[in-house]
């Protein structure tokens, strides 16, 4: 009787953290590369933003780099001088016999104004949140739906509103309270904005201070087509969220299966949602992590989770749990599939080609119908 199996091993922080880059070491492997916080693929750009948040943090590093067969947390000296820098240049890319990299007789650039360097840009934690929405806005523009104006003026910058600034898309996120303040004597309303660029960035400038950017560097704002010019956000209102979680539970009924995700659908905040997770049937009775969560605009998020839902259902979990009221559940939302694979499907849903695939279990990935 004492010879009973041992309990598993309770899931720490160190071992999601060395999963979590597992997964990196794993792209490394796969495409020859390490992969980049800056491309436009989603699952890729996780795993980019997840890499430059681990060199950003000298403890992950140490705690890495027995796993790091890649050398991908060594960073690169740096060139002791420009003599070293350009000795370093074997394609000859630096080399100006032209002199067109002469700029002296260019006119000096106007130094921006105080507010926007207060502002500056970083990086936008929660960009997959919005990425869906420049794919879906860079779509609507190829075919017609929505079009290119010049900036109609500081009324039209409002929360779901998108414009383009020196050639990057970006998006009004957050409208913040009315502020009054005097400036110049005068007492003005301000409005400080979450905005984010399609880049991976985001700045919080004021909305008069990004009108002024738009007009002085000819921005141009994204209007629905046969729209007047004031309408240009008509139909951009948030639905809600679809969210993607992991189960930190250390059941081995749950624990041990692969790529084990829920795909859930929410319309207000999901930490909110998922705060009684340990107590809740449907998260397995288990705390969880959120891996991905999805603003929608225009589209009712509970249609994208049940197309998610179909889409997926050959892999659905097949589980039972006892509620705290001692009744059976079998939660319906968790399904085993690598989470590459469900970024790839929510791009398909949002483009429309998703009736053009289906899900190879065997071969865990999405492929096109005959």
């Amino acid at each position: 009787m004492l010879d009973g199996p041992e309990k598993p091993r309770k899931v720490t922080s160190s071992d999601r953290l060395e999963r979590a880059f597992l997964e990196i070491v794993e792209h490394r492997r796969e495409h020859g590369r390490n992969p980049s916080s800056t491309t436009r693929e989603i699952a890729e750009r996780k795993l980019g933003a997840r890499l430059d948040g681990i060199l950003a943090n000298q403890e992950k590093i140490d705690a890495l780099k027995h796993l790091d067969e890649f050398e991908l947390l060594t960073e690169p000296e740096a060139p002791a001088s420009l003599d070293e820098l350009l000795d370093g240049d074997d394609l000859d890319l630096l080399g100006d016999d032209t002199g067109i990299l002469d700029v002296s007789s260019l006119p000096a650039r106007k130094s921006p104004g105080v507010e926007f360097d207060v502002a500056r840009r970083k990086k936008a934690a929660d960009f997959p949140n919005f990425e869906h929405l420049f794919k879906a806005k860079h779509a609507e523009l190829a075919d017609g739906a929505y079009r290119l104006i010049p900036f109609p003026g500081v009324q039209t910058v409002v929360e779901g509103a998108f414009f383009v600034l020196g050639g990057v898309m970006l998006f009004v996120a957050e409208v913040g309270e009315t502020q009054h303040r005097v400036v110049g004597g005068k007492q003005e309303q301000k409005q400080r904005l979450r905005v984010i660029f399609e880049n991976g960035t985001e700045s919080s400038l004021y909305r008069q201070s990004l009108s002024i950017r738009l007009h002085e560097q000819d921005g141009l704002a994204l209007a629905r087509t046969g729209l007047d010019l004031s309408e240009i956000s008509d139909a951009d209102t948030q639905t809600g969220y679809v969210y993607v979680l992991r189960s930190l539970s250390d059941d081995p009924q749950i624990a041990t299966v692969p790529d084990l995700y829920k795909i859930g659908f929410s319309t207000g905040s999901v930490e909110r949602r998922i705060a009684r997770s340990v107590h809740e049937p449907t998260y397995l009775m288990a705390p969880v992590e959120i891996i991905a969560s999805y603003r929608t605009y225009n589209l009712k998020a509970s249609v994208l989770e049940h197309l998610l839902h179909r889409v997926f259902a050959a892999v659905r979990l097949q589980v039972s749990q006892v509620g705290k009221d001692g009744r059976i559940y079998e939660p319906s939302e968790w399904f085993s599939v690598p989470l590459p694979v469900i970024n790839q499907a929510i791009d398909l849903i949002s483009s429309g080609d998703i009736v053009n695939f289906t899900y190879d279990a065997a071969a865990r990935r999405l492929v096109e119908r005959d």
